[in-house]
């Protein structure tokens, strides 16, 4: 069993989407003031809440606050799960001995969901129809699946909204396949499989960076807090959404080949973070999105019964995939030449080869 999202894109009416965003006021407001309260109570009590206790206050807020009915009951209970949620991910943090990060109060820009947990929606034909909003169109561009668990309306940057279906479904297993693949991914391909092949870097960012740039400036030249500012606000967040959605769907075309064709799959355990401080590649490293690639293949590998593997990155570069000596080169040099064996390969096929051999010494070992 495992969780799968299901997204569709939703037209409400113009008092449907008014709803909408008053249903996501409503729940911006709780969440502000469910932080406020747990923030104040330990800075002046050393009195730490929890969900229990802030659930309680939640009847006065509403008393205080009539304009709080217009979202569901259910919808204003998640939003502050959602407080004690990041109160708990921040004192995990503290604890590991990484950056916390304290919970952060939100903005009307910085909050653009709201949850139904558990009832407040029925999904019928293509009508969704969600508590205190009314009947709302969906358009089904795939069948849902499994068993829902929670339904999230989304707004986008661009004004657009959308349901979120989180489902229980059961894995479809893929017939057994002995072949087991490294992938190496870079920045001049994609990704190199020890197979030889090499899958091109579509660069998408690259694509459409002069239209964002010039998209940006005339944003950066209309009055804060006017109707122009908002619809050029909207121009740039379409060519974002345009790049991440081209971005997904080649990542998703990828992994879903992978988890077809391979029974194990090896990758490198990179550190993107760390990398996305070198100022000269960041934008090309955050371009390639590695991490999605290897986040899809996984839920996708998962489901079909397949394995992929984490390996340490460390000199499989430099490593020969023939003989295992180190062979020192510049990242300039994209071939690898071995002076004990005489391997002479593609440097990154060479380190694909090595990133599967240790996927398989993992395997056997664990």
């Amino acid at each position: 069993m495992s969780v799968k999202t299901f997204k569709y894109r939703l037209y409400p009416t113009k008092a449907q989407a008014r709803l909408f965003q008053r249903t996501l006021d409503a729940a911006r407001w709780v969440y502000n003031k469910t932080l406020e309260v747990r923030k104040t109570a330990w800075e002046e009590r050393q009195e730490s809440l929890n969900l229990y206790a802030t659930n309680k206050l939640l009847t006065g807020w509403k008393k205080e606050q009539p304009f709080l009915t217009v979202a569901y009951s259910q919808v204003l209970q998640d939003t502050q799960e959602r407080v004690d949620l990041a109160f708990k991910a921040f004192f995990r943090r503290v604890k590991a001995g990484e950056t916390p990060g304290y919970p952060r109060f939100r903005s009307a820009l910085r909050y653009d969901s709201f949850t139904y947990p558990q009832f407040g929606f029925k999904l019928k034909d293509n009508r969704l129809s969600l508590s205190k909003i009314g009947d709302v169109k969906v358009v089904l561009h795939r069948p849902l699946e499994g068993k829902v668990k929670t339904l999230t309306v989304r707004r986008a940057a661009t004004g657009d909204w959308y349901a979120c279906f989180s489902c229980e479904v059961e894995g479809q297993p893929l017939p057994a396949e002995p072949k087991a693949v490294g992938v190496d991914v870079g920045l001049s391909h994609f990704a190199t499989l020890s197979t030889g092949e090499h899958i091109p870097n579509p660069r998408f960012f690259r694509k459409d960076e002069k239209a964002l740039a010039k998209a940006q400036r005339k944003l950066s030249k209309a009055e804060k807090g006017t109707p122009e500012r908002a619809k050029k606000r909207r121009v740039v967040a379409k060519i974002h959404k345009r790049i991440a959605n081209r971005r997904a769907d080649f990542a998703h075309k990828v992994s879903r080949r992978l988890a077809n064709e391979f029974g194990v799959i090896a990758f490198e355990d990179l550190n993107t973070n760390g990398m996305l401080k070198n100022h000269c590649l960041a934008k090309s490293i955050a371009d390639a999105a590695w991490g999605q690639l290897i986040s899809y293949t996984t839920y996708k590998a998962e489901g079909a019964g397949r394995r992929v593997v984490m390996v340490n990155p460390k000199n499989t570069s430099k490593a020969c995939s023939r003989c295992g000596a180190l062979v020192e080169k510049d990242l300039s040099v994209r071939v690898h030449s071995c002076p004990h064996c005489g391997l002479v390969l593609d440097r990154d096929e060479n380190a694909a080869l090595n990133i599967l051999r240790l996927g398989l010494e993992s395997l056997a070992s664990a």
